[in-house]
Order: structure tokens, then sequence, then C-alpha cells
């Protein structure tokens, strides 16, 4: 496929370029900031003008995009005051949407996050493994916009039967670099609990993407991409029981089992968790 792919330039962008090109995919970066090569261009994902322009096709790089992956935003709470956050994110992700609707581009895979889960759980999850069955719990101006999104996109397939909207609710992302720390973690167990010590490696994340990408149906779906396992060396059983006492287990945990469910994009997308930090730290 022909792909534009905002947010090439972050981290999970920059595995999901050279992932998906790996792939045969032709990938095109659209972000802000870059390096200058022959598949960036240099776009401001807020001005719907851009961003329409860079997806019908640009001078002599490419004529009109078969997908879009959208990952650009500003990736976290706190990184900016909570009005630019908002518009930021908010506009980049209209634009995104509505200029790919107007093109007749018909398959997007974009950025949600776990935080709408109810991160960082000051208030206890409903149940665990946490899902996307319970309503949306957003705790933040960041949690906010991405629970928006997930409805604008519920209603932009619903104007189009044809539209396939895949929104991917990524942990917190982690690259082999960063494993080196999670040792670490084990001399509190509360000091991750904000995402019931979650994470997802960014090649596993760029494999959700073109899974996405390859077999989501035509609607919207929203899918939590974690990997298999915690960053914690204790069980998963032990963990919920000392930091979660009050909440109720509905399935028997495996020794360090994940605590953020990834049966629906198991089941719907065929993704398999293929890294962990156990086997490179």
């Amino acid at each position: 496929m022909k792909i534009a792919l905002t947010g090439g330039s972050g981290k999970l962008g920059r595995v999901a370029v050279d992932s998906l090109r790996a792939s045969g995919h032709e990938v095109w970066n659209l972000d802000r900031a870059g390096e200058r090569d022959p598949g960036f261009i240099q776009t401001d994902l807020t001005d719907y003008g851009q961003v329409i322009d860079a997806l019908g096709g640009v001078d002599d790089r490419y004529d009109g995009i078969d997908a879009v992956v959208h990952l650009g935003a500003i990736p976290a709470p706190g990184l900016a005051p909570d009005s630019a956050t908002f518009r930021n994110n908010m506009l980049s992700t209209y634009s995104v949407f509505e200029a790919s609707r107007k093109l007749g581009i018909n398959r997007i895979v974009y950025a949600s996050s776990e935080t709408v889960l109810g991160l960082p759980f000051d208030n206890d999850p409903p149940y665990i493994p946490v899902d996307e069955v319970y309503e949306a719990r957003p705790e933040s101006t960041y949690s906010l916009v991405k629970h928006l999104e997930e409805q604008m996109a519920r209603q932009l397939c619903r104007w189009n039967p044809e539209l396939s909207i895949s929104a991917l609710r990524f942990s917190n992302v982690m690259v082999p670099a960063d494993y080196a720390q999670f040792p670490s973690f084990d001399a509190d167990a509360r000091a991750r609990k904000w995402n019931l010590w979650g994470y997802i490696d960014a090649r596993d994340g760029a494999q959700a993407i073109e899974k996405a990408l390859l077999t989501a149906r035509p609607g919207f779906e929203a899918y939590i991409i974690a990997a298999a396992d915690t960053v914690m060396s204790r069980s998963s059983v032990s963990l919920a029981e000392e930091v979660f006492p009050d909440v109720r287990v509905i399935k028997e945990l495996g020794e360090h089992e994940t605590m953020l469910s990834i049966g629906k994009a198991r089941r719907l997308l065929g993704y398999e968790p293929q890294y962990s930090w156990r086997h490179e730290a």
C-alpha cells in the first residue's frame, strides 16, 4: 500500500515507518519536524489545507494514498499546557480524518491511548484485566481528547459505511534501550500502578498497525495494544492483590500476564506480541 503516516519522526513513528517499509509498503512521513529525506513531507497537521494537500499527492513524490496511519500528536499529558494539548491533538485528528474522508481514503489506523481506560487509576478500575467493554474514563485533557477522537471516528464511520477506522489504544511505548530501567520498578509495586504495570514494545506496536491496516473491516473499532506481560518481576496475581485488593479479577492471570487485556486485538486483528523486556533487558 501507499501509506501516509503522520508523526513518523516520533518514538513509535520511526519504528512503524521502518517496519512498514520492510514489509514492502510505500510510506510517507507527514510531520512538523524530521530529517530531510525523500520520504519526509513537512506538514502542520493542525492546518487542514496542508493535510488534505499532502494526502492528495505531492509534486513528483506520489499521487494519492491508499491508507493513513495517524500517530502525530503531543504524545502524553503534561508536556504542554492543557489548552495547547487540546488544540493541537484535536485539530490534527480532525484534519486527518476529514481530509481522508473527503479524498475517499477509507482505511485509517490511528493512535488512541490506554489513558481512556481511566489512567492513572487513582480511582480503581472496574475489574482486572481492563478491556474495551466499559465506558471511557478520561482523567486528563490529553485523555479527554483521545476519547473525543474515538467518538468522532464512530460518527464518521456511520456517515460512510465503507470507512474503516481502527483506534489502537497503545500502552506506554518502549524501545530496547528503555529496558535497562525495568528491574528498578520492583522496588515499589505502586510506582507503575498507574497503567496496571503495562507497556508495549514499539516493534509490536508497528505489528499492530500493519495488522489493522490489512485486516480491519469497515466501521470503527478500538483495541488495547500492549505487551503480553507486565514491567514487573513479581507475579500479576500478587500485584493485583496488594495494590488493588478491592478490584475483582475476572480471569485467572498467568505468572506475568498483562492486566491490559489484548484479547480483542488477538481475536480480531491477529495481533500477537513478539517482544518482551525479559528477553532483552
